[in-house]
């Protein structure tokens, strides 16, 4: 497993350090001991953990690095911690929040913020609407539902000049153009997952209010 993720990082030209590499290797073991009790994803053998679950969400890693070296960041909807927990093993310097309304995939990712020594992950067991913390810089979200919902959700959410980050298959042509007016869809970036044949693009957006 550890060579294939390498070559994953290889291949998206990210640091293939061995302290970080460990880190998704534990993480997938981790998800492996808890998927077969509490099936926090559909997903059971390991190749398709690597390529659908971490190949998928690597290659989001040097798109976050490239807008800003670090900050807080929130996943809405992040289930076993995708791409949540990769953020933050990967990019240190991101203060990463996985937010689930599922209990046990909460408490999943919980545990592997000790168990993987992530200082900067944590995880909280509420409904996006009741969610109470600070401002984030950048919210993203992972098969969470449309755009123009997961703005709705999280517009409050957003830090003054922050941006949402939102993964999808195809691009999403009609639910950029069902967003409300105030919303600027800035870009809209083509990703190469290794090992994934399907369509994959991020979808930046911010406020056209400004701060």
């Amino acid at each position: 497993m550890s060579r294939t993720l390498h070559g994953i990082a290889r291949a998206l030209d990210i640091d293939r350090s061995e302290r970080r590499l460990e880190a998704l290797v534990d993480y997938v073991e981790l998800l492996e001991r808890w998927n077969a009790a509490y099936n926090l994803t559909a997903l059971r053998e390991r190749a398709a953990v690597l390529t659908q679950h971490l190949s998928d969400c690597l290659a989001v890693v040097p798109a976050l690095a490239r807008h800003a070296e670090g900050g807080r960041l929130l996943d809405v909807g992040s289930g076993a911690g995708l791409p949540g927990v990769v953020i933050a093993a990967m990019l240190p310097g991101w203060d990463v929040t996985c937010v689930d309304a599922v209990g046990k995939k909460a408490a999943f990712v919980r545990h592997a913020a000790g168990a993987l020594r992530l200082p900067n992950l944590h995880a909280e067991h509420v409904r996006i609407e009741a969610l109470r913390a600070p401002a984030f810089d950048v919210i993203t979200a992972r098969a969470f539902g449309s755009l123009a919902e997961l703005v709705r959700l999280t517009a409050r959410h957003l830090a003054p000049g922050g941006v949402w980050l939102a993964m999808k298959g195809h691009e999403p042509v009609e639910e950029m153009a069902a967003l409300p007016a105030e919303i600027d869809v800035f870009h809209v970036e083509p990703l190469a997952v290794p090992g994934l044949a399907a369509q994959r693009c991020l979808v930046w957006m911010r406020s056209r209010r400004g701060g």
